[in-house]
C-alpha cells in the first residue's frame, strides 16, 4: 500500500501557490481512509480528482476576511488548498467514496478485492 504526497502539482495550477492541507491516512485490511482539514471549504467548491495513480484535493481558500479590510501583513499568500497522493494500484479508484462536513473531508478508498486479506481454508489430508 502506497500514499505518499507527491511535489507535482497539475500542469494548469502549477504557478499557482497553495496551503497543503494537513491530512490523516489510515489503512485497514479492506483499503485506506484519508481525513483531511479544509476548514471553510463547501462540497460545491471541493474538487476531488483522479488521474490515474494521482489522487488531488482542491478547494478555494477562503479566510473569511470581510471586504472592507485591506491586509497589512499576511503569512498565508495562497488563495488555494491543494494537495496531491499517488496511489497504490491495490486500490479501487472507481469505489471512492467522500463526505464533507464541517471543513473536515473524509475520503474512503477501498482495495481492490485481490488485495485484501483473506483466510485459506485448510483441510485435513487423508
Amino acid at each position: 500500500m502506497q500514499a505518499s504526497p507527491t511535489s507535482q502539482p497539475s500542469p494548469s495550477s502549477r504557478a499557482e501557490p497553495a496551503v497543503l492541507p494537513p491530512v490523516d491516512i489510515v489503512e485497514d485490511p479492506a483499503g485506506i481512509t484519508v481525513t483531511a482539514d479544509l476548514p471553510g471549504v463547501s462540497p460545491d467548491d471541493l474538487v476531488v480528482r483522479v488521474d490515474g495513480r494521482n489522487l488531488t484535493l482542491e478547494a478555494p481558500l477562503r479566510l473569511g476576511e470581510a471586504d472592507s479590510l485591506a491586509f497589512v501583513y499576511s503569512e498565508v499568500r495562497a488563495n488555494r488548498y491543494r494537495r496531491t497522493f499517488e496511489l497504490s494500484g491495490e486500490l479501487d479508484t472507481t469505489a471512492i467514496q467522500a463526505e464533507l462536513k464541517d471543513g473536515v473531508l473524509k475520503l474512503r478508498l477501498p482495495k481492490v478485492e485481490r488485495a485484501k486479506p483473506r483466510r485459506v481454508e485448510v483441510r485435513a489430508a487423508p
